[in-house]
């Protein structure tokens, strides 16, 4: 549907619809109602009329670095770049560079004060901050703020990470021994095991995604953060849990209150079902799929296969989750897999 000039539309990861008036100069403005009805027209008609008044006006300096990031997350650029989950995790970076600086003349920005500032955060922090700061710098350089992007040259060192800790099949025979078949976090787990997918996608996913075909029942997926379209046979331990877990909900995981989990509630009620099994903090929601595209491997699947379950787009990417495959086991699988001459 096409929209009214100057609005902007999404869904949350709740499934919550919003609309905004977003007009360069003016407030923002939420609109209630669906779109072009009576109600939202209302709505749209007294904020177009509207009196024009800088976002800010009075309370920040023209040019200064709070005036530049409130123009750049009330952009489009800021809006239509990214995904909602880099959204917020990009505001909240915003929100306390202005909170720190400010007052600070935009275009006095320079490389070597950046370089200090991002020298002061962890390393994984760090590559999120420059991140941000050089998409307000690029949006500072659009906007004519700026000459040149002072971000432009900056290189971090290197983060040696094997990432999220890979569960081992002990850490998961623990949790499935603490949490029986039937319970949520028994559901959560096979959810996340048995479609390696992650739990953006996971917490969507409902009984109305389940397709028959004749080489039985699949999954059909389409990753938030890719946009990939996978369907994903549904494997017996899985469809048992299914089997056994009521849902009455457009999807399977629901809070106590009958919602569908957001990314974060999700990974804080897994992380309390970890504890209450006794396992170790490394064990976290995404060490699943890393624990399934493992178990792949160690089956003596190939890349393609594991990719065709995982979504993964490279195989550089496969192989930082398939690196805690025992090495030992899958070299007896080539050897037998082998044609002897």
């Amino acid at each position: 549907m096409k929209l009214p000039k100057y609005v902007q539309a999404w869904v949350d990861a709740e499934g919550r619809p919003h609309c905004y008036f977003r007009r360069r100069g003016f407030p923002r403005v939420p609109l209630k109602g669906l779109p072009w009805s009576p109600s939202f027209m209302a709505e749209y008609e007294k904020a177009m009329s509207g009196a024009r008044t800088a976002i800010g006006a009075g309370r920040v300096k023209p040019g200064s670095v709070a005036a530049v990031v409130a123009e750049y997350l009330d952009s489009r650029q800021f809006f239509g770049s990214k995904s909602a989950g880099t959204q917020r995790m990009r505001r909240g970076i915003l929100e306390r560079f202005r909170a720190a600086y400010g007052e600070r003349p935009f275009a006095l920005l320079h490389t070597a004060w950046i370089e200090a500032l991002l020298d002061s955060k962890p390393p994984h922090a760090a590559r999120s901050w420059r991140a941000t700061l050089r998409s307000l710098c690029q949006f500072g350089v659009k906007r004519r703020y700026l000459r040149a992007d002072p971000t432009a040259n900056i290189k971090l060192a290197s983060v040696k990470s094997d990432g999220f800790h890979t569960w081992t099949d002990d850490e998961i025979a623990q949790f499935e021994a603490h949490h029986p078949i039937g319970s949520k976090p028994r559901l959560a787990l096979a959810l996340l095991l048995y479609t390696t997918q992650r739990r953006s996608d996971v917490v969507r996913m409902g009984r109305q995604h389940i397709r028959e075909t004749p080489d039985g029942p699949v999954l059909y997926v389409k990753q938030r953060k890719t946009g990939v379209e996978l369907l994903i046979p549904i494997h017996p331990k899985l469809g048992a849990v299914l089997d056994a877990t009521p849902s009455e909900h457009l999807t399977f995981l629901v809070t106590a209150t009958g919602k569908p989990y957001g990314d974060n509630h999700f990974s804080e009620s897994f992380r309390e079902w970890c504890d209450a099994a006794g396992l170790p903090k490394r064990c976290s929601a995404h060490g699943l799929r890393k624990a399934s595209c493992r178990r792949f491997a160690e089956a003596g699947c190939s890349g393609n296969e594991i990719m065709a379950n995982s979504g993964h787009g490279t195989m550089k990417e496969l192989i930082r989750y398939t690196k805690a495959a025992d090495q030992a086991k899958m070299a007896r699988n080539a050897l037998a897999k082998a044609v002897i001459r």
